[in-house]
Parts: structure tokens; sequence; C-alpha cells
């Protein structure tokens, strides 16, 4: 039995359909960014190929580095990506989970952008303590959650792999629920309520994977959807690319289908994790063992106690531009 209710988190995507839009056009801009990179790459990769009298070859591997380069610049704005875009749902998504009104249209990012400066102060903290979260979910996972522990399948190890990877896949957005705990309950110090939720999540783990494992099935299923139905339309796309070949289709569909992921199909599962995670935990308090049995699994945890210590709230200044 799921412990969120669906309808109650298409309602909530629909109260913050601004923030949706806005998702959307951010993660369309780096798909468009993706596929003109791409092509470009393509351009010049289909001439240094004529040079050689091979230009469809030259069009291949000049895409697929372009690619590349897309990839990297990607990566240098994950930053940004979670202060802004990933930060700013949550946080207007613990607004209306607690009952609270928030503005719409444009007024709903403005008005997330300050929720998440309240708590964060800079871009950079945010994301040391998304990394540092990260790191310690992983290590806790990678010893409680494998299926050769859950259930012992001898001589099955390529299977005990594959399923090993549904239950990582099942549990991507944890990290942004311990931020949405962070957002609710107000913390002062981040790095305290963070191990907080963490020690919260560790003894509810069995309730978080029952949920997880659906969660996980409908994202994919419905992002492997969406690439079938994009397959078609970025073979055309692709097509006017000089020395275009089928790998960059399916590079240019696997763009696309996850900035749909992204932008719209990904936050159905977080909001619907975050459910899960109020409510479980509701009214519990940390069991010390479990928080002894983290600092085994990671010594991540510890840091956290240690930054937890020598924390000195900063004075908020403005988000990156």
């Amino acid at each position: 039995m799921k412990d969120f209710q669906f309808g109650n988190v298409l309602g909530l995507m629909a109260k913050t359909a601004p923030f949706l839009l806005f998702r959307f056009l951010i993660y369309f801009g780096i798909t468009l960014g993706f596929i003109l990179i791409t092509g470009a790459g393509a351009g010049i990769g289909y001439g240094m190929g004529r040079i050689a009298d091979n230009a469809a070859a030259g069009g291949m591997w000049g895409g697929m580095i372009g690619f590349g380069i897309a990839s990297a610049i990607m990566y240098m704005i994950r930053e940004y990506l979670l202060y802004i875009v990933k930060a700013g749902h949550i946080a207007v998504l613990v607004e209306l989970i607690d009952g609270r009104e928030i503005p719409g249209g444009k007024n709903q990012i403005a008005y997330a952008k300050e929720k998440v400066q309240e708590r964060f102060a800079a871009s950079s903290l945010l994301f040391g303590l998304d990394q540092l979260i990260k790191g310690i979910l992983r290590a806790f996972n990678r010893v409680f959650l494998t299926v050769g522990s859950l259930i012992p399948i001898p001589g099955a190890r390529n299977a005990i792999k594959f399923l090993n990877t549904i239950v990582n896949l099942s549990l991507t957005y944890l990290d942004e629920v311990i931020l949405a705990h962070l957002m609710r309950t107000r913390a002062e110090n981040p790095w305290a309520s963070s191990r907080t939720a963490l020690v919260l999540y560790a003894q509810n783990y069995m309730a978080f994977l029952k949920n997880a494992v659906w969660l996980a099935a409908f994202i994919w299923v419905m992002t492997f959807l969406v690439f079938l139905l994009v397959l078609a339309p970025a073979g055309l796309l692709v097509s006017i690319f000089p020395g275009s070949a089928g790998p960059l289709t399916l590079m240019v569909a696997l763009v696309f289908a996850w900035g749909v992921k992204q932008a719209v199909i990904e936050p159905i599962g977080m909001t619907a994790l975050m459910q899960v995670f109020f409510k479980v935990t509701e009214g519990q308090t940390p069991n010390p063992e479990w928080e002894a049995k983290l600092d085994n699994v990671s010594a991540k945890f510890g840091q956290l106690k240690q930054k937890a210590s020598t924390w000195e709230p900063a004075t908020p200044s403005a988000p990156p531009a």
C-alpha cells in the first residue's frame, strides 16, 4: 500500500503550474542548447571529414564531440539548477503541503527564490550540503538496500546487480526530500537538521523503498513513452545535420526525453516522496541506534556533525543571476 495520494500530488502540480512552466522553459533551453551544440559539432566534423574523404564519419564524430561539450556545460551549471529550479520548487511545494497560500504567475518564482534564500544564503552552501547528503544516502543504501541482503539469491549475481540498480533509481529524489524537511522545519542549522532527517529516513527505510519502487516504475515508464514519441521527430531534426547518423538521433531523442522528465515528470515523483517522508516520520524522533549505524556506514555523516558544530548563519545574499 502506498503512503502518498496521487490525486493530491497532481493537485499540487496544478497549483505550482507557473513553476512547472519555469522548469519547462529552463530545461527546454538546455535541450535546445544540446541540439545546437551537437549540430555545430556535426557541421564542423562534416567539413573536416570531407578533407579526409570521409564526411559521414566526420559528421558523426563531430556531433558526438559536440554532445560531450554540451554535457560538460550542463555539469558546470548544475549548482544553479539546484538552487533556482529544484530548491525553488521544493520551497513552494512545502508551503502548499502545510496549507499556506502562495502567489501565482511570475510572483511564484520570486516567492520561491525568497524562500530558498531564507534557508540558504548562497548556492554554494546548498550545493555542498546536497552533495554530502547524496554521498551519505549512497553509502547507506549500498549497505542496507541491496537485494542480496533483503532477499538472498544464491548464484544470481547479475540478477542481483540489475535489481540493485532498480532500487537505487527508485530512491533518486531522497536528497531533495531531505531539503524539503529543512525548509519545512525552518532549520536554523542546515547541517544539524540534515543529520536529523537522514536518521529519520534510515529508521524508516523499508517504508521509503516500498513507495519509491512504485514511483520509479511510473517515472521511467513515462520517460520511455516520451522517448518513443520524440524518436521520429528527433530523426527528422537530425537529418538536417551534415553527415548525420543513427547515434545522433538516439542522443537527441534521449535529451528531449530527459528534458521532459526533469521539467514535468520528476516533480511528480519528488512530491510524492515528500508526502511519504512527512507522513511516515510524523511525530518521530531520531533513534540513537540508527544514528550510530549511519556513523558506521559513512564518514560523511560525521562531517555533517562537525559542520553543524561550527555553523554560523550568514547574511542572505542575492541568488546567482
